[in-house]
């Protein structure tokens, strides 16, 4: 039995929220103009949103879609919640949050596998660096206060007793703003994913000191699988518009596919100019360090789920008394039927 079936026979096994919501007949789009909000568009975190898109893969399966790029992944969170936005890419760890706050959202597909984030210290900081407790009265860069580069912060100062209040958290966005900042020296630590980090290794400004784009990495920041970048959506609107989510999954698995067969170069030409803008050569490098992070298959895991959950719990208030069922956070019969079309 290969590796993809025990995934999905391991999620068959958990109990899925409003299980009546696909056995509705297949039929037209109940809703075929869609918004999806992402913090980070250009960022590798959400690279098979922007295949999908760029390869025609969302208006193959029917819709029309409208991506707004916010910041950070709590901005995206906030335009989902507010009703701007009808599908969220962004981080699991927002799910899990959700969950706790009583307004529930379902993950539904996942992008990339390693949460591929890392904390990087300008040269002289870097040659001190030796564990956590070094940070203590920084100020460090992540890309939006809340986002999942803050929670990768406050899980590493959780791991020597140390509180978000013992830092000082700044937004930086995921872009020109973050390499801004580090040039002026407005932060001291720069907690941020590819290619923003790629860039300023290599011109020499920042030398990374935990980096979740090894799985090494992952496994000492996270303790294991842990769920990074996916599709999500409330509750309410999944269960109103099954084909209309059954047609965004089946966008993103062809994308993933398509990702695990094509070439670097292929996929630096597929991505907007713009993402590498004078430098196709640094953003190739970048991509290659970060190929590794994709998910495969879109398969969201009771395993990663579980990660997640506990890692949030060593440092997130809402979350050290709640109980959060994790098989409610959830839907994989989407990505199922997903895989059944792209093999």
């Amino acid at each position: 039995m290969n590796l993809h079936r025990r995934r999905l026979l391991g999620l068959a096994a958990l109990p899925l929220l409003g299980a009546h919501v696909v056995r509705a007949a297949p039929g037209a789009i109940e809703k075929p103009k869609l918004t999806f909000a992402v913090g980070g568009k250009a960022l590798f975190y959400y690279l098979p949103l922007t295949i999908a898109e760029r390869l025609g893969y969302f208006k193959a399966e029917g819709l029309e879609v409208t991506i707004a790029d916010f910041a950070g992944g709590a901005k995206a969170l906030q335009a989902l919640v507010g009703g701007s936005a009808d599908i969220a890419s962004g981080s699991f760890e927002h799910v899990i949050n959700m969950h706790a706050k009583g307004r529930p959202v379902q993950a539904l597909v996942l992008q990339v596998r390693l949460p591929a984030i890392v904390l990087a210290l300008p040269k002289a900081r870097a040659a001190t660096y030796k564990s956590p407790k070094d940070l203590r009265g920084l100020k460090i860069g992540v890309t939006a206060p809340g986002s999942s580069t803050n929670m990768f912060v406050s899980n590493l100062l959780a791991k020597v007793g140390l509180h978000d209040e013992d830092v000082s958290i700044i937004g930086v966005g995921t872009g020109a703003g973050a390499v801004a900042a580090v040039k002026r020296g407005d932060i001291d630590a720069l907690v941020n994913l590819d290619p923003v980090i790629s860039r300023l290794e290599t011109s020499g400004e920042i030398i990374a000191v935990v980096d979740t784009r090894t799985s090494k990495g992952a496994l000492y920041v996270y303790g294991g699988a842990y769920h990074a970048s996916c599709l999500y959506a409330t509750n309410e609107f999944v269960a109103k518009h099954p084909n209309t989510i059954q047609a965004a999954v089946n966008a993103m698995v062809h994308a993933l596919r398509w990702l695990q067969k094509a070439t670097p170069e292929q996929i630096v030409a597929t991505v907007p100019p713009e993402y590498y803008a004078e430098d196709r050569a640094g953003y190739l490098a970048a991509l290659q360090k970060n190929l590794g992070t994709m998910s495969p298959d879109g398969v969201l895991s009771a395993e990663g789920a579980r990660n997640v959950y506990q890692v949030l719990r060593s440092f997130e208030p809402t979350l050290k008394n709640a109980s959060v069922d994790l098989h409610k956070t959830i839907d994989s019969r989407f990505v199922s039927k997903a895989l059944a079309k792209y093999k």
